[in-house]
């Protein structure tokens, strides 16, 4: 596959330039999402990660004869906070319907789904891009569906193994309209999309794990053309993954139609080695599912009165608590958006933010503490420098104990030292109190004057040169000495104004 079409330059303008002109990439996501609940959607089976093969098995789950599903009303009130939470439609009515299909990880012979009846109607995502546009990716309908379970091939090359402790674990399958322009608007969709999950509590957004996935529809037709014929790239579970499949995808379906040829509808897989997809099964190829409603199970009605009982109890969501950073603490709009694209993040800001200057405490947490937890692969939950540690820091630049200077170097040994000593330990012990001592100052300042008697002459005409007698005197003093003192000396020394 060629590397021909240049798509990360030609993103600003959504337009892809092939070599017979612009192109447009049109995406909608499906995003399979994981209810967070400790037993499965139809079973008292438990939910969790880590078990044994088959320990998480009930006879619902196997299907054995006579078994019969029965709804857990904690995955429907997760569905209906997920609706809220997308600004979404909640349908007081819905219905299950039995998807046929066979294959060995699905006893049953068919899923258990949402097809006509889903319980979440249309709503939107707002989607904050790395340049501060924004876009705003609808969403069609949120449904709630049982996960199949695992085919295992890699254990004897003779035979395949079967492990259901996923079978009946609930899924939400969120799915996007096709108002996604970019591979770069993809991934920013699918990051605001899992912030809003684990804000709200209802999917712990775990890729690695498979608790957060997505299938990706993608096509490409010229501007201002109806939409082209799609194809679905599945179970994509990382960001770097995604920008990759849809990148690939494009250019491969950009080149066919430039040399003449169509694109046939089909599912593909993503090759993450090769960095390419391949084709799965064509549209010829797809089952017939034969949807029909689940004779099992009731048609689910909810009241307004249980709806908004939810709503009344949801959490703070991250547009809310952007617009709150931004108001309240006096936030730019992208250091609010890096604090609030993690929970764990913006109580850590908040904790360390009370009683002291907000905007420098985000200064420290978004640029010092994370890039140092980035390099060492860490979050900020596992990090042993506290909001306690960040606000001492900042307390100790306020009440001008240490400059900002000096601030860095005590950073450097809160985290060296693993966060054991408080910011004002450190600089008891390394001798680090700024000299405030106008006399030291002072002292320092006529030395070096007495030593440079040209420079200190030539200052008065060129004042710019000031720079170099300040640099001169934190030099002789260790870094220590306050440099609001030092500039204020100096000029009176030196005749500035």
């Amino acid at each position: 596959m060629t590397n021909a079409l240049d798509i990360r330059a030609a993103e600003a303008s959504q337009h892809i330039m092939g070599r017979t002109g612009p192109w447009e990439l049109v995406i909608g996501l499906e995003v399979h999402a994981q209810v967070a609940s400790n037993t499965k959607l139809f079973s008292g089976a438990r939910v969790g990660f880590g078990a044994g093969p088959n320990e998480q098995v009930s006879l619902v789950d196997a299907a054995m004869p006579g078994m019969l599903p029965v709804l857990n009303r904690f995955c429907v009130e997760q569905a209906v906070k997920t609706g809220l939470g997308l600004r979404a439609q909640i349908n007081r009515f819905s219905r299950f319907d039995r998807k046929n299909y066979f294959y060995p990880d699905l006893p049953q012979g068919y899923q258990i789904s949402q097809l006509f009846h889903p319980i979440v109607g249309e709503g939107e995502v707002l989607v904050e891009k790395d340049d501060g546009t924004a876009i705003t990716v609808r969403i069609e309908r949120l449904h709630l569906e049982q996960d199949a379970g695992k085919s295992i091939h890699d254990l004897d090359p003779n035979a395949t193994y079967v492990d259901l402790n996923r079978a009946g674990t609930a899924l939400m399958e969120i799915v996007s309209k096709p108002d996604i322009r970019s591979s770069d608007e993809a991934v920013a969709y699918f990051k605001k999309l899992r912030t809003i999950l684990v804000y709200l509590g209802t999917c712990d957004g775990d890729m690695e794990k498979g608790n957060m996935r997505a299938d990706c529809n993608v096509s490409v037709r010229r501007p201002g053309q109806p939409f082209g014929t799609r194809c679905e790239i599945k179970n994509v579970n990382s960001f770097r993954f995604m920008q990759q499949a849809i990148e690939y995808e494009a250019r491969r379906q950009i080149e066919i139609l430039e040399d003449g040829g169509a694109i046939d509808q089909e599912t593909r897989l993503f090759d993450a080695v090769k960095v390419e997809t391949r084709s799965m099964r064509s549209k010829e190829e797809a089952h017939d599912y034969r949807y029909f409603p689940d004779p099992d199970l009731l048609p689910l009605e909810l009241e307004e009165a249980w709806i908004e009982a939810i709503r009344q109890h949801l959490v703070e969501l991250p547009d809310n608590k952007k617009a709150r950073f931004i108001s309240e603490y006096g936030l730019s709009s992208y250091d609010a958006g890096v604090l609030i694209s993690d929970q764990a993040r913006a109580d850590y800001f908040e904790a360390a933010a009370k009683g002291r200057d907000a905007k420098l405490v985000a200064n420290w947490v978004t640029n010092a503490l994370l890039s140092r937890l980035a390099e060492a692969g860490q979050e900020i939950g596992e990090s042993f420098i506290t909001p306690e540690h960040i606000a001492g820091l900042v307390e100790l630049i306020e009440n001008e104990t240490i400059s900002s200077k000096i601030a860095k170097t005590v950073f450097e040994h809160m985290w060296d030292e693993k966060g054991i000593l408080s910011p004002a330990e450190i600089v008891e012990k390394h001798g680090l109190k700024q000299v405030t001592d106008t006399g030291a100052i002072e002292k320092a300042i006529d030395e070096i004057i007495a030593a440079n008697p040209d420079k200190a002459e030539a200052v008065k005409d060129k004042p710019q040169a000031l720079g170099w007698f300040v640099g001169q005197v934190m030099k002789a003093t260790g870094g220590k000495a306050n440099p609001a003192a030092v500039n204020e000396l100096l000029k009176a020394k030196l005749g500035v104004e």
